[in-house]
């Protein structure tokens, strides 16, 4: 064995490895990416759900966005409040208020209460059974099918089909919007989590249709409207509609609903 050849190419072997080491610390300093030390600290706080509920493509996309001044530091609707305070600590600037938000489902359309007009087999699935006659095997086309597609969404298991209508954990649901995003009907909605009164019903057909289709359902008749001495309860096109800007939870609305659609929450 040619030892002198083994020492020649180790040298070589090193010396093209410091040669290697060399540019690519070069061109490690020359094309390196400045890292926003802020942005990674406002990251470290961030949950990690990713669950895009704050309007961003996940957590690095919301660190960006608020370190940049593209989004409020309480933007987090997983962290909450806790959450907005550190990393406003972090921006040195107040964190804001902002209230909890919470989903709700616009449905009271239970088993016993919705008609249906023919027993249902397939894909359990609402965005597919939309399809079948009539949108939907129960007689009310606005109202809530119960197949899950919403409960699939949530990452939190804060949403769940009881007797035929999903309902919301409004203790576990942080307002990321996927079972908004999931419900073909459109019948959930983002609602201040203080909010103490809301309407169960999405229908948009006259009294006497809706009383046809379920027996829970707005009628249209306008009595909350006129109990309302804040302004905060009008009728869309046959449908009761709270605002809670205006709204005082004084509840006057409930005692006079007659369809007893509106439900009141502690």
């Amino acid at each position: 064995m040619n030892i002198m050849a083994i020492v020649m190419a180790a040298a070589v072997i090193a010396v093209v490895g410091i040669v290697v080491g060399i540019g690519l610390g070069l061109f490690g300093e020359k094309f390196k990416v400045e890292v926003d030390e802020k942005e990674l600290a406002i990251r470290e706080e961030l949950p990690g759900n990713n669950c895009g509920g704050c309007g961003f493509a996940g957590c690095d996309a919301l660190a960006k966005a608020i370190a940049n001044g593209q989004a409020p530091a309480n933007a987090c609707p997983v962290g909450g409040a806790p959450v907005g305070e550190k990393i406003a600590s972090i921006l040195g600037v107040d964190a804001g208020a902002a209230d909890k938000k919470v989903a709700f489902v616009r449905c009271k359309g239970t088993c016993d209460k919705a008609k249906t007009l023919y027993a249902y087999t397939g894909i359990e699935d609402c965005a597919k059974a939309t399809v079948v006659p009539g949108g939907s095997p129960k007689a009310c086309s606005y109202g809530c099918m119960g197949f899950g597609s919403c409960v699939k969404a949530c990452q939190f298991d804060a949403i769940h089909v009881i007797d035929g209508v999903a309902v919301v954990d409004k203790e576990k649901c942080v307002a990321c919007g996927k079972c908004v995003a999931a419900c073909p009907k459109g019948l959930i909605q983002l609602v201040p989590y203080s909010a103490k009164h809301l309407v169960q019903c999405s229908s948009h057909d006259k009294g006497k249709d809706v009383k046809a289709a379920c027996q829970a359902g707005c009628i249209g008749c306008t009595l909350c409207t006129r109990q309302c001495e804040s302004d905060a309860i009008h009728m869309d096109n046959n449908l009761a509609v709270i605002d809670y800007d205006k709204c005082t939870n004084c509840g006057k609305c409930a005692e006079k609903c007659p369809a007893k659609v509106i439900l009141e929450q502690e």
